[in-house]
């Protein structure tokens, strides 16, 4: 097959061949060009499927506490219908699962010892189909709920932090108080910690209590749940699902998704993404104009060759074509090998992390901090198709003004003292 001239002379002016000490640095500067933009690439890829892998391991964590949907009444109230809104949202057909909290703040004492916490009272039978919370907590902390005996869950934090065992009392001081004659008197109430669990997320191990719904509700004074919590089919339509059920289910009430739930969190997390992106980018940029220099020896090497190609009839567009198809070979080159080393790095991270703590003597996750063990990596093709269209865009860029430059090469002039 034969292919243009143009092709053809890129090509072997990529090779660059080494039959002169000048060639052989042009050679030597064109592998280095391709071995910028590769590294480049690689980088961008591993950095940013290293930044999805967190994120993912640290919603997992959170949506193993937090449901994907909650309704709630406005006031802090009871819900009215709860039965007929818990049925009219099963009807849904992303909605898997459902199960009925009271939610409220109070404080929890264990001697001279106070924190702060958010006290949820569950459902012990249903919150397996909301939440994976069962699957933290220890001992089966769930079973041992039982409406009337006032047993309580702590995170594994919270409890660190009072000096309590499964078995130890603790005392719930619930928020408002009781009207005496001595005045108002904060209501207290007596609760054995019966379990606690590790979510991994700490703002959850370290301030969240839960207790049976009935207990909840004897404790706050109120007549019910103050809320539904759902659990969906597909985690990341929660706001389209979350939007249906406001136009679809009865009565009066509010609907938050865990993405407006945590919108703060994800919002910081996406900016430090974006800016990794751009920071990443600049590396591939000053690669990719490293064939500028490489492009602009190449066509003052090539003077002679381009007058020649210009007396036999060569326009001044292919002598530019000439040398846009040899960057473009460099930028295709770098680029598919940045993408390879990239995506083989992102999927082979568990193995590669691993060997070098071993080799280093090191961890650079300590589990007692960070609570992950392991570096997780996430590749998604929604990033990787940026990097790889933006390395080839920045790649033919480059070569514009060195290609134009050679298309204006006057052949009397280049062929005056050969």
């Amino acid at each position: 097959m034969q292919f243009p001239y143009e092709l053809q002379l890129g090509w072997r002016y990529t090779r660059a061949g080494r039959a002169t000490r000048r060639n052989g640095f042009i050679s030597f500067i064109s592998g280095v060009s391709m071995l910028g933009i590769a590294l480049g690439v690689a980088a961008l890829i591993i950095v940013l499927s290293v930044m999805n892998g967190f994120q993912k391991e640290v919603r997992d964590r959170m949506l193993g506490v937090v449901s994907h949907i909650e309704i709630f009444s406005r006031d802090g109230q009871a819900l009215q219908d709860l039965d007929a809104i818990m049925a009219a949202a099963r009807k849904n057909p992303e909605v898997v699962g459902a199960a009925p909290y009271i939610a409220s703040q109070a404080l929890v004492a264990r001697g001279e010892d106070m924190k702060g916490v958010l006290v949820r009272g569950i459902e012990p039978k249903l919150e397996p189909e909301v939440t994976e919370f069962s699957n933290s907590a220890t001992n089966g902390a769930l079973d041992k709920l039982v409406p009337g005996e006032f047993g309580i869950v702590l995170g594994g934090e919270l409890a660190r932090s009072l000096f309590v065992r499964p078995g130890d009392q603790v005392t719930l001081i619930a928020p408002g108080g009781q009207v005496t004659p001595a005045g108002v008197v904060p209501r207290l109430k007596q609760f054995t910690v019966v379990g606690t669990f590790e979510s991994g997320h700490y703002e959850y191990d370290s301030a969240l209590a839960m207790i049976h719904e009935q207990d909840a509700a004897k404790v706050f004074r109120l007549e019910g749940p103050t809320g539904i919590r759902l659990k969906l089919r597909d985690l990341n339509i929660a706001r389209e699902v979350a939007d249906q059920l406001a136009t679809t289910l009865p009565g009066q009430f509010l609907i938050r998704d865990w993405t407006r739930q945590n919108k703060t969190w994800f919002a910081a997390v996406q900016v430090e993404k974006r800016m990794m992106f751009i920071i990443l980018t600049l590396i591939v940029a000053v690669a990719a104009f490293n064939l500028v220099s490489t492009l602009v020896m190449t066509v003052t090497d090539k003077r002679a060759d381009i007058a020649i190609l210009r007396t036999l009839g060569a326009s001044p567009k292919s002598i530019m074509g000439v040398f846009v198809v040899q960057g473009a070979m460099v930028g295709v080159i770098g680029t598919l090998g940045g993408l390879a080393l990239g995506l083989l790095v992102a999927y082979n991270i568990d193995v590669i992390v691993p060997f070098i703590e071993r080799l280093l003597h090191t961890s650079f996750l300590p589990q007692d901090i960070y609570l992950i063990s392991r570096m997780p990596s996430d590749p998604q093709r929604g990033d990787i198709m940026p990097i790889t269209v933006i390395s080839l865009v920045l790649a033919f860029a480059a070569t514009l003004y060195p290609s134009w430059r050679a298309s204006r090469v006057n052949p009397a002039e280049a062929l005056r003292y050969e």
